[in-house]
C-alpha cells in the first residue's frame, strides 16, 4: 500500500500531539533527535534524555541533549534535558518524576537508547555481552516500569489515561545480523517486553508497540552496510536513508487517538512492514507420545529456514539503489 508524499506544511500545521508530554531516550543524536524535534513540531513538550555516550557507550557529554532542547525552544516548543541513566533503577524512576515534575504530566515514552559493542559470539567478552543487554534491553525496562507504575495510579484513581510506549528493536533482533549475539538477543528482547507491556497496561489506558528502524546513524555506520546504512553520502532531494523518514511513525504512535497495539513495525525511507512474530508455520500431532524418530519422519523435513534479512529489508526504498 503506498501513500502520497505529505507536504511539509502537514508537519508544520497539524498539532496532533498538543499538549502531550514524551520522553525521548537517546535523544541527542541520531533518531532519537529526529523524534524529538517531530514530536515537539506537532506539539508535544519533550524531555531530552541522553548520557552524552559513544556508540559503544562510553564517555558522558550533556551538551548534545542541550542542543536539542535548545533547537525546540527556539523553534518556540517546550523541551528539558536529562542526563539520567535509563538502564539504572533509581535513575529511572528519577527520569519520569522528572517528566512529571517539570511538564505536570506524562503521557509517551519513545525508548530509543542504544549501544554495540559488536564482536562474534565466540570472542564476545562478558563485559560486551553485559554492557549491550544493560543498556538496550534495561534501558528500555526500567524507565517503562515506573512509567506503567504512574499510568497505573492514575487510573485507579479514576483518571482517564491514553498512554504510548514506543520500544526500539532491529533488524539484528528480528531476524539477526553477524557478530551482534548481545544486540540482536536485546532486541528480540525488547519485542517480547513490548507485548507483556500491552497485556498488562491495557487495562490502564496504555498502548504498547515496537519499531524497527532502517537509518543512517552513528550506531549503524558501525555495521559498514549499505543495506542497512545507503550511501555514505546523502542524496539530492528525498534521503531515504534519514532518520527523519522514521519518526512520522514515531509521532503517529504517540497519539492520544492511535488504534495501534501491540504490533511490531519496521520503517525505512518510503516504506512501513508491520511484521508479526511467533506464528505457526507448520502443526502435526500423533495418536500417542512422540518419539526422535516420528519427528524425524513427521517434521524433520518441513522445517522453516531462519527469516533473512533481505525479507525485512526488502528491496531498496526509492532512492537507496
Amino acid at each position: 500500500m503506498r501513500f502520497g508524499r505529505a507536504g511539509p506544511e502537514g508537519v508544520a500545521t497539524n498539532r496532533t500531539l498538543e499538549g502531550r508530554v514524551a520522553i525521548v531516550t537517546g535523544a541527542g543524536n541520531g533518531l532519537g533527535r529526529s523524534h524529538a524535534l517531530y514530536l515537539a513540531q506537532r506539539g508535544a513538550s519533550v524531555v531530552i534524555n541522553d548520557l552524552g555516550a559513544s556508540v559503544h557507550g562510553e564517555g558522558r557529554d550533556t551538551s548534545p541533549a542541550q542542543a536539542v532542547v535548545d533547537e525546540i525552544m527556539a523553534a518556540g516548543g517546550n523541551a528539558v534535558a536529562s542526563a539520567h541513566d535509563v538502564a539504572d533503577w533509581e535513575q529511572a524512576r528519577d527520569l519520569i518524576d522528572l517528566a512529571i515534575r517539570h511538564f505536570g504530566t506524562l503521557h509517551v515514552l519513545v525508548n530509543n537508547a542504544g549501544i554495540v559493542r559488536d564482536r562474534s559470539f565466540v570472542n564476545m567478552t562478558e563485559e560486551e555481552w553485559d554492557a549491550v543487554i544493560r543498556v538496550n534491553l534495561k534501558g528500555h525496562a526500567a524507565p517503562t516500569k515506573f512509567a506503567l507504575t504512574y499510568w497505573r495510579d492514575r487510573a485507579k484513581r479514576g483518571e482517564q489515561v491514553a498512554a504510548s510506549v514506543i520500544h526500539t528493536s532491529s533488524v539484528s533482533g528480528l531476524a539477526g545480523i553477524y557478530g551482534q549475539a548481545n544486540y540482536a538477543s536485546a532486541k528480540l528482547g525488547v519485542a517480547g517486553l513490548s507485548r507483556i507491556v500491552s497485556q498488562e497496561g491495557g487495562a490502564y489506558g496504555v498502548r504498547s508497540n515496537v519499531i524497527s528502524p532502517s537509518a543512517r546513524t552513528r550506531m549503524t555506520a558501525t555495521a559498514g552496510s549499505a543495506a542497512l546504512n545507503g550511501p555514505e553520502k546523502a542524496p539530492e532531494g528525498f534521503d531515504p536513508f534519514a532518520p527523519e523518514c522514521v519518526s512520522p511513525l514515531v509521532a503517529w504512535l504517540a497519539e492520544a487517538a492511535c488504534p495501534a497495539d501491540s504490533q511490531i513495525f519496521h520503517i525505512g525511507g518510503n516504506r512501513v512492514i508491520v511484521l508479526k512474530l511467533a506464528e505457526p508455520v507448520y502443526e502435526a500431532e500423533t495418536d500417542g507420545p512422540w518419539t526422535p524418530e516420528l519427528l524425524q519422519q513427521v517434521i524433520g523435513s518441513r522445517l522453516a529456514a531462519p527469516t533473512p534479512i533481505e525479507s525485512i529489508l526488502g528491496r531498496p526504498p526509492v532512492g537507496a539503489r
